[in-house]
């Protein structure tokens, strides 16, 4: 017995069954005890744990010293990283949802690109707007809008929807300040600018290819019609306030970011001793950025437009309910993160891949790909996938373009292939009047050609860089 436990603490291959075991045991619990992902992650990182020998006092602490416990550091960490991030930028996104900023955007995008070009106006309106805005959320404002311009263009519904979708999943899926791409950076350490750079390089690519020229193909093949029962009969004049103008709207989408690359791109080409670098580092940071863009939203978009103060306290409390569990599945990703890393599994994984000269990138890709495939989420996915890829590139000495190529491949994994284990999937079924097998012929094949295209595109860029 002795030997058994020796063989799985100390030797690579046992500790490399012993993470297979406690992925199928992830697994297991996600899918056939229907447990909440963030119980089944902690319970996870636990057996880990302690089947890999780890010591009781590192795992969980003492009662004096609880806080030095992989457990409370793996939270920690990773929270104080994204909490604030994530937070405001769901805040960020109801102030532009509530505001009609989505209605501003789509018809000035319609009146450029004509009739003819209305499915890629309504792309572009996904792709934007989706930028601060959650990818149900920016559904359910979306959705609208999509019905009253498929039903003008006279054709299938397929056509108008799968481009909205796409720029909602794409910006979702490798854009902070989205939950996925932010807990990974936090996971993989990597710069935000980087990621925002690099999630734009690969995911605009793939979004041309799924979000464009997908819909053109599939959407004769599909016909969906409109219900009259989805069109909402437009409000009295007198009932709407007059809508934020365009600029306002996009400034206050893109101004977060321009921040964030700016203290990027600052770090490189200016001296550190510099006062501007300084400047630049403070607003730059994400939390920072995202908190003068909520700030400067709010003034645009709701207290100069007749918001007070009360209405704003209730829509922020409002929109940041979903979030609680968002960051409860992130933390317990990241514990079992810390556990891999301590128990050993990551270093023997490390060896294994070094043997067998599998690149990091593919690893990591793939993982991703099969955690997403077997339990539907893309959360878990990529913190699961964070967590098992991180220790193995601690220490490896990757650049940051580098480490934001291989969070990006991690991202591209966790959309591949949606289906019935996706809430997204049910979601879009039922906005877009579509039966299982034809959201399966158009979603899931759109999300599939986000995934590849945009991990083609890392992998092109990782021979590059």
């Amino acid at each position: 017995m002795n030997e058994v436990l020796d063989w799985l603490h100390h030797d690579t291959a046992g500790l490399l069954l012993l993470c297979l075991l406690a992925i199928g045991l992830l697994l297991f619990l996600i899918i056939k005890v229907k447990l909440e992902p963030f119980i089944s992650l902690l319970a996870t990182g636990l057996f880990l744990a302690l089947a890999a020998g780890l010591n009781v006092r590192v795992i969980v602490g003492t009662a004096l010293k609880a806080n030095e416990s992989v457990l409370e550091k793996g939270f920690g960490g990773i929270l104080g990283h994204i909490a604030v991030i994530i937070g405001l930028g769901t805040v960020l996104g109801a102030l532009l949802e509530r505001s009609g900023g989505a209605d501003v955007l789509s018809q000035k995008l319609l009146r450029i690109f004509g009739p003819k070009g209305t499915p890629i106006a309504m792309g572009l309106v996904g792709l934007i707007f989706g930028i601060p805005v959650f990818f149900d959320i920016g559904i359910f404002v979306l959705a609208p809008l999509v019905y009253v311009a498929a039903k003008r263009g006279g054709k299938s519904l397929v056509l108008y929807a799968l481009p909205v979708l796409a720029g909602l999943s794409m910006t979702h899926a490798f854009l902070p300040p989205h939950p996925g791409p932010t807990a990974v950076a936090g996971l993989l350490q990597v710069d935000m600018g980087w990621l925002i750079l690099i999630g734009l390089a690969c995911g605009i690519p793939a979004f041309a290819v799924a979000g464009i020229l997908w819909p053109m193909y599939i959407a004769p093949r599909v016909p969906v019609a409109v219900p009259d029962e989805f069109l909402v009969a437009e409000p009295a004049e007198g009932e709407v306030k007059e809508p934020p103008r365009l600029p306002t709207v996009l400034a206050v989408i893109v101004l977060p970011l321009i921040l964030i690359l700016g203290a990027t791109f600052g770090t490189l080409l200016l001296d550190p001793k510099r006062d501007l670098l300084s400047v630049l580092t403070f607003i730059g940071n994400p939390a920072v950025a995202l908190l003068i863009a909520v700030l400067l939203a709010y003034y645009l978009l709701g207290k100069r437009r007749g918001m007070t103060n009360t209405e704003f306290s209730e829509l922020s409390s409002e929109s940041l309910k979903p979030v609680g569990m968002i960051l409860l599945v992130v933390g317990a990703g990241a514990f079992f993160g810390a556990v891999i890393s301590a128990t050993g599994v990551g270093a023997a994984l490390a060896t294994s891949l070094s043997k067998a000269g599998l690149p990091v990138l593919l690893l990591a890709y793939v993982i991703s790909c099969g955690l997403r495939i077997a339990q539907g989420s893309a959360t878990v996915a990529i913190v699961a996938t964070g967590g098992i890829v991180g220790p193995l590139i601690t220490d490896a000495g990757y650049s940051q373009i580098q480490l934001a190529l291989i969070a990006i491949a991690i991202c591209a994994g966790s959309i591949i292939l949606s289906h019935v284990n996706d809430g997204g999937f049910w979601i879009v079924a039922k906005y877009f009047n579509m039966t299982v097998k034809q959201t399966l012929q158009t979603w899931t094949v759109l999300e599939t050609i986000l995934s590849l295209t945009a991990f083609a595109t890392t992998a092109l860029l990782w021979a590059i860089f």
